[in-house]
């Protein structure tokens, strides 16, 4: 093959590759903490955390402003005690037994262990995995 015509193809390839990569954006991250909330929280809690979702005027007692807990905790984010709520190990007012919120923990172990990609032997982590996205989510929403 003539090597003029060689060097002559990869160039054109070359540019055909970068003018085609131009033209495409890269793909964006996926925030999967904040997508969590969406499909967890949101409705009550509302998008942005405030406790104004669009099911709050069906509760019996209004959701909990989650921008504010670090703020309420000396300006730190109380990661476990937040975990633990959210799990339903620790009741707080709203949620749990006695509650209308979800115990999540329970939620997502019943989810992974009837999912045929978790299954109940890997279900504990499965759920702790999604708490863990709800917990460094609602962290972010804290207000300075």
């Amino acid at each position: 093959m003539n090597p003029a015509f060689v060097r002559g193809a990869c160039a054109a390839l070359a540019l055909a590759a970068g003018h085609a990569g131009a033209q495409t954006a890269p793909a964006a991250a996926i925030d999967y903490g904040r997508a969590e909330y969406a499909a967890r929280c949101a409705s009550c809690h509302g998008p942005t955390g405030t406790g104004d979702g669009h099911f709050r005027e069906f509760l019996n007692r209004a959701p909990t402003d989650l921008t504010t807990i670090a703020r309420a905790n000396g300006g730190v984010f109380p990661f476990q005690r937040v975990y633990e709520a959210i799990d339903g190990r620790r009741l707080v007012a709203g949620h749990g037994r006695a509650g209308e919120m979800p115990v999540w923990g329970a939620a997502y172990l019943a989810e992974g262990r009837h999912d045929p990609a978790v299954g109940p032997a890997r279900a504990a982590q499965y759920a702790h995995d999604h708490i863990r996205l709800l917990v460094d989510y609602v962290s972010r929403l804290q207000k300075k």
